[in-house]
């Protein structure tokens, strides 16, 4: 009579921990929710990537400019001083 009890016992448990879990379409949903949030995060990421890309392009830009005046200034300077007068 244990035994039989046992077994019951043991298929009642058994059953309600097959009972409770999660449904196919529940787990389905899970991964989809990962799936999702793992693809916004990447899309974060790259977002983030390519705004730190155009700060460096528009750094380098600001840069050439700086250059470009002044290699001008210097070449004015230049001739000025080889025509033997002053840069205003």
């Amino acid at each position: 009579m244990k035994k039989v009890f046992t077994l019951i016992a043991v298929a009642a448990v058994t059953a309600t921990f097959v009972a409770c879990g999660p449904s196919k379409e529940d787990l389905e949903k899970a991964e989809k929710a990962k799936q999702d949030s793992i693809n916004r995060v990447d899309s974060i990421n790259n977002a983030d990537a390519a705004m730190k890309l155009a700060e460096q392009a528009k750094a380098d830009s600001i840069a050439m400019v700086e250059t470009a005046k002044a290699d001008s200034t210097r070449i004015a300077d230049s001739i000025a001083a080889l025509k033997g007068g002053k840069k205003k």
